[in-house]
């Protein structure tokens, strides 16, 4: 049974759709109207993008991916989570090519919530800089 407490439904996207890759879940938990402010231009903002980054370059690249949750802060229909994903670089990450290392990214996001969906997301995260080290390997 689902709930659609705010810090329940940002776990329950966390732990079964960017851990656990789970298409059905990721439909489920998206607004149709749902907007990434995050993105880098409106044309990449909907929820399909979001998916993508899950699906085909996070995924693919780390293998036993783990979703740490240390922190979340709700305030009325707004969730912060202070987050990291983690696992071994097992294939090209971003142009990084497998290393073999355990690797970690930090992630602070915001997230809007209606109707137990996500509407909005705002978030900052440490891929540039874990890409950036990994280029150096």
């Amino acid at each position: 049974m689902y709930t659609n407490d705010p810090k329940a439904v940002v776990k329950r996207f966390n732990y079964e759709v960017i851990r656990d890759g789970n298409r059905e879940s990721f439909e489920a938990l998206m607004a149709p109207d749902f907007v990434n402010w995050s993105a880098p231009s409106e044309a990449t903002r909907g929820a399909e993008t979001m998916w993508a980054t899950f699906a085909s370059v996070l995924r693919p690249a780390i293998a036993g991916l783990e979703v740490h949750i240390h922190e979340q802060l709700c305030d009325g229909d707004k969730v912060t989570t202070r987050k990291s994903i983690s696992g071994k670089h097992v294939g090209t990450l971003l142009g990084a090519a497998a290393t073999g290392e355990n690797i970690s990214i930090d992630v602070i996001d915001i997230v809007r919530i209606r109707d137990g969906q996500y509407v909005e997301h705002w978030g900052v995260n440490t891929l540039a800089a874990v890409v950036a080290r990994l280029h150096k390997q």
